[in-house]
């Protein structure tokens, strides 16, 4: 009995022992807790930081983005201005400009006089269809004519060729140095209208005003863009331009910095692409209600209609890269919320799963086979499920210039591919069968 009492001493020892044990391990699992705890503390604040740091510098990097290839790019800045040719506010604004220029220079008392006996005819019949004063029937007869040669495709080659020449001149709108056809001078960015007026003094001349061809080379300019804090802009511009792409980089790399550093890296994630979109909209809706200040404090003798035609033509690829952003943004973040442990975010995935696994037990009820693809598939589903998302990324980084519309379709590309991929791997209510040995 002695023994017997010492065994059962020594079997209630051991679940003492044990119990003992447990908390021991828990306590010092809570002290290493506590002690970890300022160091977690320490790494959020410092993720955060990084985070919403690299989240301020996303505007700024696509304005510097934006002036670097605006200005670096010839192809892609003729392609931007030349639209303006066709733009029916600047077609009327380049006509007023050459009409004013051209009736201050010429002398109604001698029009007729200087005019040669055999085109005085054609071109009294022609200021006679126009109206009884000679002024304005001269004025009317020139501003057709002028308005003729801005709608016309001449206009436009000169505008392009013009633009193509003197690329320089978007440096000289944009930062102030370089020069061409474009000039910005006295707070404003001007254009030079001396090739269109010698086309309309040519028009003129066929019609009969051959004194117009004796007038000396006619310079007149037409406003595209007039601001009492260009030169603030301008400054602003000029370092923007210097940094150019290095810019996108750092706010790049401040954003992954902060994500790894994170101890919740998925949540970090999520917020700083979520943070990326939002600071990207910011800048959008900024340069709309800007549009709105700079055309309502525009001088009376600027065309609103021109002015805000280049404003929105010379914005567009900075629109473009916005929505590109917020698009992308969205798109990685919605990405890694539904990848991550959230329960909302697994009932999707359950969701998902389970419609693939209904629409495969569908189609084997119908009789489609996948044979060995499914098994395979199967087995490689992770590897090929990385493989396509590598895929849409190089897709996207060898992208020339990306919209959001591109991020778009390249998420729903891959969110089909991924669909196919679940649909093979899906095993199927009655298993899948091994084909049949060929009888002997």
């Amino acid at each position: 009995m002695e023994d017997g009492r010492e065994r059962d001493g020594d079997g209630s020892e051991q679940p003492e022992q044990s119990d003992l044990q447990g908390l021991r391990t828990r306590v010092a699992a809570l002290e290493r807790d506590r002690v970890r705890q300022p160091r977690h503390h320490g790494r959020s604040l410092l993720a955060a930081v990084l985070i919403t740091v690299g989240c301020l510098l996303v505007p700024l990097s696509v304005i510097a983005a934006w002036a670097a290839d605006e200005v670096g790019d010839t192809s892609r800045y003729v392609n931007t201005v030349a639209p303006l040719a066709s733009d029916a506010d600047v077609q009327d604004a380049v006509a007023g400009r050459v009409t004013d220029a051209l009736m201050t220079r010429i002398d109604l008392s001698t029009l007729l006089g200087d005019t040669a006996p055999a085109d005085r005819p054609r071109l009294e019949k022609a200021l006679g269809l126009l109206g009884d004063s000679l002024e304005s029937a001269v004025r009317s007869f020139v501003q057709d004519k002028a308005r003729a040669v801005a709608a016309s495709d001449e206009f436009k080659t000169i505008w392009t060729e013009a633009n193509r020449r003197a690329h320089s001149a978007v440096d000289k709108a944009l930062t102030g140095s370089g020069g061409g056809a474009i000039e910005l001078t006295n707070d404003a960015v001007t254009l030079d209208l001396a090739p269109v007026v010698d086309r309309v003094k040519q028009r003129l001349v066929d019609e009969g005003m051959t004194f117009v061809g004796r007038l000396p080379e006619i310079h007149t300019d037409i406003t595209l863009v007039r601001s009492d804090d260009i030169g603030k802009v301008k400054t602003y511009l000029r370092v923007l331009q210097f940094l150019g792409n290095w810019l996108p980089v750092l706010a790049l790399v401040l954003i992954a910095a902060g994500v790894l550093l994170a101890v919740r890296r998925r949540r970090a994630l999520t917020a700083g692409c979520l943070g990326a979109a939002v600071a990207a909209g910011v800048l959008g809706i900024g340069l709309h209600i800007f549009r709105l200040i700079y055309l309502d404090a525009l001088p009376a003798d600027v065309s609103p209609g021109a002015a805000g035609a280049f404003y929105d033509i010379m914005t567009h690829f900075l629109q473009t890269m916005v929505r590109m952003v917020v698009a992308l943004g969205v798109v990685i973040a919605l990405a890694a919320w539904l990848t991550g442990p959230g329960r909302r975010a697994g009932l999707v995935r359950r969701l998902w799963v389970s419609g693939m696994a209904a629409m495969r037990s569908t189609a084997d009820g119908a009789g489609l086979r996948t044979g060995p693809v499914g098994p395979f598939v199967r087995r490689c589903r992770t590897w090929i499920t990385w493989v396509l998302v590598a895929a849409s990324l190089l897709v996207y980084l060898l992208w020339p210039y990306p919209t959001g519309w591109v991020v778009v379709a390249i998420a729903l590309c891959l969110l089909f591919l991924l669909a196919v991929v679940e649909f093979l791997a899906a095993r199927p209510a009655t298993g899948d069968r091994e084909p049949a040995a060929p009888p002997a």
